[in-house]
This record gives C-alpha cells, structure tokens and sequence, in this order.
C-alpha cells in the first residue's frame, strides 16, 4: 500500500540526518495520500541508518495504524492535525535542529533580518503559545498541533512554513514531504544567520519592507520568476 508515498517519506527522513538537521533518532517526516486519507510517517525511535520503506508506518486520519509492523511516531497526532487543518499541506517535518531550537527555547521569533529568510516567508517564524498543564496531561500531541495553528491564524500555512513550539523545538510543512524538508533546512540557516546577526547588532533593524516582499513574491505565486516554472 502507497507504495511511491513510502518511498518518499523514506527519502525525505534520510535528508534530515545529511542536512545536519537531526541527532540520533530526533525528528520525522510524513507525507500524506488524500484521496485515500491515509499518512506515512516515520517509525518512533527506530535508527535513520534502518529505516526502510517498508518501515514506514500508515496511519488513519484518526492515528489508527492500518499497515507496518512498528509503533508510528510519537509526534503522529501533531501531524495529522496539522493535515486537518490545512488540506494544501503534503508533508510535515519535526526536527531538533540547533539553531531553530535555540529560538524556541528562548521563546523567540525569527525575525526576516535578511532575504534568506525572505525567500521563505515575508512574516518572522512565530512561537506558539505555552501548553497549559491540562493540555500537557491530556493530549499532548495533538494539543500541540493545535497551538502551531493557533500561532499561523489567518495568515496560512503557505505565507507561515513554520511554527516553533515553545521550549521544543520547529514544525515545518510543504507541498510534500521533500519540499517540507527543504523548509526546515532553510529555517535552520535562517536561524542560525538570525543569531549571527543580533550577536553582532541586538539592534538590528528588519529587513526594509519593499525588499523583503519582492524577494517573497519572486519566489511565491502567480507573479513568480525564480526557477524554471515559467
């Protein structure tokens, strides 16, 4: 069963650990089949350096294992509500990564200091609210999907790729499950670049409007030109 999806998945989880984006175990990517409403995602705990595809998990839209041996991921429910929620989404990637952790630990926002961070978004990344202890101790999972969507609000998924959950670490999505993970590789140098940045200047003023909006909408859509897409 999704055959083709499994593989990317699969792919799409081993860029992470070559993209220095995860240790040991952290992380996972999914990819999801609308027409059947069925999810791929990364088995919990298991070694990048096994993952096969046909360790990859199913799951319902509810998280109900449908095919695979092993326990899916523990951050599964984060996932699915995400995909609930925004039907334009294909894949969604968790990481640990450093830098972008380092923000979300400092409950901080990204903000667009440069065009980097502009080719991906034109708004900072945000930092979800705090879980209350309720949240925490029911489901914690899902109730932290549901606080990344709070934190994009009316503005989408598309013009906000990414959500850092307090104290935990960033959520990204995509298209599909590759073009998720590119969004967490630039998120990670976008951080990075970011405390470069205020490490040098703590004043560092935003990137000027008229520039940050002609690099997002050079790349983003009906009037973009970057690319080969023309």
């Amino acid at each position: 069963m999704l055959t083709s999806l499994r593989e990317e998945v699969l792919h799409a989880n081993l860029l992470l650990p070559r993209s220095g984006l995860v240790r040991l175990t952290w992380g996972n990517v999914s990819g999801i089949d609308r027409d059947r409403g069925l999810m791929v995602i990364k088995p919990s705990g298991v070694p990048y350096s096994e993952l096969t595809a046909e360790s990859m998990v199913v799951v319902d839209m509810t998280g109900t294992v449908v095919e695979g041996r092993l326990h899916p991921s523990s951050d599964t429910s984060t996932h699915l509500v995400l995909y609930a929620q925004y039907p334009e989404l294909g894949g969604v990637v968790h990481t640990h990564s450093t830098f972008a952790v380092a923000f979300a630990q400092a409950g901080r926002e990204i903000p667009v200091l440069g065009t980097t961070h502009a080719d991906l978004s034109p708004l900072a990344v945000p930092v979800a609210r705090e879980l209350t202890e309720a949240e925490v101790a029911g489901d914690y999972e899902a109730s932290t999907g549901r606080i990344l969507v709070e934190a994009v609000g009316e503005r989408g998924p598309v013009r906000v790729p990414a959500v850092l959950a307090p104290g935990h670490g960033p959520f990204t999505w995509g298209r599909d499950p590759l073009d998720a993970v590119e969004t967490s590789i630039t998120l990670e140098e976008v951080a990075h670049m970011a405390l470069l940045t205020t490490l040098l200047a703590a004043d560092a003023p935003p990137l000027a409007a008229h520039v940050r909006d002609k690099h997002y909408t050079r790349k983003h859509g009906p009037a973009a030109t970057y690319g080969q897409g023309r």
